[in-house]
């Protein structure tokens, strides 16, 4: 398992960090969540009051802020300059606006490389909207998570605070028009992915089909 590299891919909601962790857990393997780092980005734009509804302007900063974020699944880490930004990142304020600075291609192509350089020679589980497709085309395992609208909802409304379900279903299918009809790295399911419907599934349940199919790839 030393060399794995398992692509978890789908929109939020899906179950893509739990189950993530939960697969690199029982794997001893790492863990990388880089919708965080793209979160961590927005919030450093958001606090420099970097306009963005500019995608120039979000692009001239791209380079400037210091990331640096955990692999250890049991051990969380995302540090923006030296700040912990692990709870800040969960705001609705950054939910809000991670899809427009994601969109960024000077944003993308920086963190794609830095992506890539974590998972290295693999031993790891990276979870995000473009792994299968673009950050690791040729990771052996490749999964997209799905769920339907009600079920994705209700999981990040419990992860997150002064929200409602109706109020993340919205969010959620503006972020997944934004996501899936951006010019750079579009959310789409890669070639050779497997699709799982977690709708009807548990964690437990999700981690352990996932678990089965690695086995049967590798």
């Amino acid at each position: 398992m030393t060399g794995l590299v398992v692509a978890m891919d789908g929109p939020s909601g899906s179950g893509k960090s739990s189950v993530s962790r939960g697969v690199a857990r029982a794997l001893g393997l790492r863990y990388l969540d880089t919708g965080a780092m793209y979160r961590a980005i927005t919030w450093w734009m958001l606090r420099q009051r970097v306009d963005l509804s500019d995608p120039e302007a979000i692009a001239s900063r791209a380079p400037d802020p210091v990331l640096a974020i955990g692999t250890d699944p049991e051990a969380p880490l995302v540090t923006v300059d030296g700040v912990d930004v692990l709870a800040p990142i969960r705001t609705p304020e950054v939910t809000a606006a991670v899809s427009a600075v994601s969109a960024v291609p000077e944003v993308r192509r920086r963190l794609v490389a830095e992506q890539r350089e974590i998972i290295g020679v693999g031993g790891i589980v990276v979870e995000g909207r473009d792994i299968g497709a673009v950050v690791a085309p040729e990771a052996p395992v490749k999964i997209y998570l799905t769920a339907s609208a009600e079920a994705r909802a209700a999981r990040r409304t419990a992860e997150l605070t002064g929200t409602t379900v109706e109020a993340q279903k919205a969010e959620m299918a503006r972020r997944d028009t934004l996501d899936s009809t951006r010019r750079a790295d579009p959310l789409s399911m890669a070639p050779g992915a497997v699709e799982l419907d977690t709708t009807a599934l548990n964690l437990e349940e999700v981690v352990a089909e996932v678990l089965r199919m690695i086995k049967e790839k590798v």
